[in-house]
């Protein structure tokens, strides 16, 4: 079929969205909506002590000043960490409370203390600045290993030393055993530095009340940029004490989530709330500074690793020490990306029998930290691949050789590793090969030498990756035919941009046979789609895709039965293909849209409705190799990245188009967090000092370079369309792929590590230093 599963079709989304036919939250406006903005914490950390706002109350158009004080007196709960973790000694995990408005401390930059809704936004902001708080301030602590300092300022009582949780997992006592016994022992320090996550919508929320009966309050509403309604649903519904049923979610449009819209943030509490109190819809979006200090961010983990290997080369055990930075509050899913969401793809594609890893998170006087694109795997690849690149030099061996002795072969699926996982397919070897001949390895040292002449230092980096996706749960799909034979899909997943309606659309093109013009899909509203886990973990197509596949089999079941009686024959002898029921062996046939015109009964409404919940019964394995080439200038630091190569397993790829573009956009992320992105804090005063992008550099159209993709499709088994998910790989390979390009690049000077981001200083600075060194020896 010209538009099924395996055509690289352009998407049909993108004709309304380029057009400017795109309904982004900030797009929404309710009658009568007002408008709110927030007084917010210029401390790092600080006591709050009067907060006056009759100034602010006394200006024209001002609705209500609110403070936590407000939200107390209505029982209004906090916002949870829905992470499930023990620490080491079995105990539960330091849990803080999180208002939605700041109680008794303001505990970073940005956090929200007062909330100021008005007639008009200009009102709502003139009004913010003249709401008067007495803050004392306090000594504040943002550095992540500094937060472990004895002395140190405790950002939570409850909380000794700053100490979240001491978590561990695997075989701590086989591993020291490796390492005492090993022929050699690599070790490696490194950062993997926080970043913003930067989507180019930032976040923002309508908050209403449905009329009720006879004029009365009815339901509230939220419409909320997102990455799933059901989710937030259920916690609105519990901060607010309210039923499920009495708050309507919906999200529109997203431009990016990248894991940072998963999450339920203070602002859309405090919204639903003075929507509650004032009878009326409020709105709030945030401008791009407000994001910057108000936006959970990602990654910030310091690790240590020591790697044990045989006389051969080959990988005895693995042992990784975290601390891992939660910021000042525990976001929705916190604790959980450092540690399990993580920890367990440190196996890698690799054969190690024994892995230890312990992770300790701390509190800061900075954003909550939680999920960003990849979530866990990208900190994980990165710590590994560098670690094991730099054993390849360390021994002798050299990046390719060490990781080919090492690798885990397809004969051995399904595998088990000492993580806990089972990686049921993939042919890691052959995708390290094909990256090597797509990025001409063999023609490098002649690359190497011009650039040499040129004055330039030149590199190349490999990485080679695996991650568990598909998680999260379930996922629900409803899939209806209407009499006039278009087709309904609800779902309860959320595009951010990933291009889902033209994914499931080739899934029902293939599997009904009806042309993508046919086709409506639902996303995030609560009343439409009555459940869903949601958009992260690359899930989407993989878990939803597969519900909406086994929906699309109960319509044809069901319709088959009007099929038969239409053709006047047996179920048993009527067969369905490309939209059409045919009697087996003539050329009898109706089509589906015969047959709901049937079953509607003339046309008109419904025909067939058919709910499917899939379950995935084990996670999926993308896994690959990127491969990276660079040329360093040794006199200014700068760092052009020329060339890019990709190999990927994503299983069965519905639209390969689709995929690249995932490719690309993850590529984009993994240069900007290598190359370029890192929050900085000031360390005595708490300050963010990379607030907007005059001081936080994202990646530009300049700095992309070319990117060869080649896709080596293992279908995996543990769902029925043979996906393995392809979101947020891109952002998995490229950190260790360049970063082990620009060591190679300075390893004549002897440079083994330089952390992430290499900006043009951090790598002036290490070639001066290399210099220095190699003049004094």
């Amino acid at each position: 079929m010209k538009f099924g599963i395996g055509q690289a079709v352009p998407r049909t989304e993108d004709a309304r969205l380029l057009t400017g036919g795109g309904r982004y939250t900030d797009d929404v406006s309710l009658p009568g909506q007002a408008y709110a903005a927030f007084v917010r914490s210029p401390h790092a950390f600080a006591a709050i002590g009067s907060v006056d706002a009759s100034d602010a109350l006394a200006q024209p158009g001002v609705l209500a000043v609110y403070t936590v004080a407000d939200l107390d007196a209505e029982n209004v709960g906090m916002i949870p960490c829905q992470a499930a973790l023990k620490q080491r000694d079995g105990s539960n995990y330091v849990r803080t409370p999180r208002p939605a408005l700041a109680r008794g401390f303001v505990r970073h930059v940005g956090d929200p203390v007062a909330m100021v809704v008005a007639e008009t936004l200009e009102a709502a902001r003139e009004a913010a600045e003249l709401v008067m708080v007495d803050y004392e301030d306090r000594d504040s602590v943002t550095g992540t290993l500094d937060a472990l300092e004895p002395g140190r300022p405790l950002v939570w009582d409850a909380a000794p030393n700053n100490l979240c949780f001491d978590w561990d997992t695997g075989d701590e006592a086989a591993v020291e055993a490796a390492l005492a016994g090993a022929h050699r022992v690599v070790e490696l320090e490194l950062v993997n530095n926080r970043v913003v996550a930067n989507p180019m919508e930032g976040r923002a929320c309508v908050a209403g009340v449905e009329s009720g009966a006879d004029g009365a309050p009815g339901r509230l509403l939220i419409y909320v940029t997102s990455q799933g309604v059901h989710g937030l649903q259920k916690q609105f519904a519990k901060i607010l004490n309210e039923p499920d049923s009495r708050i309507r979610v919906l999200t529109t449009d997203v431009g990016g989530g990248f894991g940072m819209k998963l999450f339920n943030y203070p602002e859309y509490v405090a919204c639903l709330f003075a929507a509650r109190q004032l009878n009326r819809a409020v709105k709030w979006a945030a401008d791009r500074i407000e994001g910057f200090i108000s936006d959970d961010h990602g990654r910030d983990h310091v690790s240590k690793a020591r790697l044990a290997l045989d006389a051969d080369g080959r990988f005895l055990g693995l042992r990784v020490d975290t601390v891992a930075n939660l910021g000042a509050y525990l976001s929705n899913y916190g604790p959980f990306i450092p540690t399990d969401a993580g920890s367990a793809m440190l196996v890698g594609s690799y054969r190690t029998p024994a892995v230890y890893v312990r992770v300790k998170g701390v509190f800061t006087n900075t954003q909550p930290v939680d999920a960003y694109r990849g979530a866990g795997r990208p900190e994980a690849a990165y710590l590994l691949e560098r670690l094991i690149d730099h054993a390849g030099r360390v021994t002798g061996l050299g990046p390719a050789e060490i990781r080919r002795r090492n690798f885990i072969p397809p004969s051995a699926m399904p595998y088990a590793t000492p993580m806990g996982q089972v990686y049921d397919t993939g042919d890691f070897a052959q995708n390290l090969e094909d990256g090597l001949i797509l990025a001409d390895m063999a023609g490098l040292p002649a690359r190497k030498a011009a650039a040499k002449a040129r004055g330039k230092l030149r590199g190349a980096g490999l990485a080679t990756y695996i991650e568990a996706c598909s998680g999260g749960g379930p996922e629900q799909a409803t899939v209806q035919v209407n009499g006039d034979g278009k087709v309904v899909l609800m779902i309860g997943t959320q595009t951010n941009g990933q291009g889902h309606e033209t994914a499931y659309k080739q899934i029902l093109a293939d599997r009904l046979g009806v042309p993508p013009e046919d086709v409506e899909v639902v996303q995030g509203d609560t009343d439409r789609v009555s459940w869903g886990s949601g958009t992260g973990g690359s899930r989407s197509v993989p878990v939803g895709g597969s519900a909406l596949a086994e929906g699309a089999a109960k319509v044809v079941k069901a319709a088959t039965a009007v099929a038969a009686d239409l053709l006047e024959t047996a179920e048993v002898d009527v067969a369905f293909a490309d939209g059409r029921f045919t009697v087996v062996g003539t050329d009898r046939a109706v089509s589906l849209k015969e047959v709901a015109a049937k079953a509607a009964e003339g046309g008109a409404g419904i025909a067939f409705s058919e709910m499917a919940r899939w379950t995935p019964p084990a996670s999926t394995f993308p896994n690959g190799c990127h491969v990276a080439e660079v040329e360093v200038d040794p006199a200014t630091g700068v760092i052009e990245v020329v060339r890019y190569s990709v190999v990927d397993d994503f299983g069965t790829v519905i639209n390969p188009m689709l995929v690249i573009g995932q490719i690309h956009g993850g590529v984009a992320q993994g240069l900007g967090q290598a190359l370029q992105e890192r929050v900085v804090f000031d360390p005595d005063s708490g300050q963010l000092l990379s607030g907007s992008f005059m001081d936080y550099q994202m990646p530009r159209a300049v700095d992309m370079p070319p990117i060869e993709v080649k896709l080596n499709s293992v279908p995996s088994t543990t769902n029925m369309l043979g996906m393995k998910g392809a979101g947020e790989a891109g952002a998995i390979g490229a950190p260790p792929a360049i970063i082990n390009a620009v060591v190679d690049a300075l390893s004549d000077l002897g440079i083994t590590h330089i952390d992430m981001p290499a900006t043009p200083e951090a790598v002036w600075t290490a070639i001066r230093g290399a210099e220095t060194r190699l003049a004094a020896e």
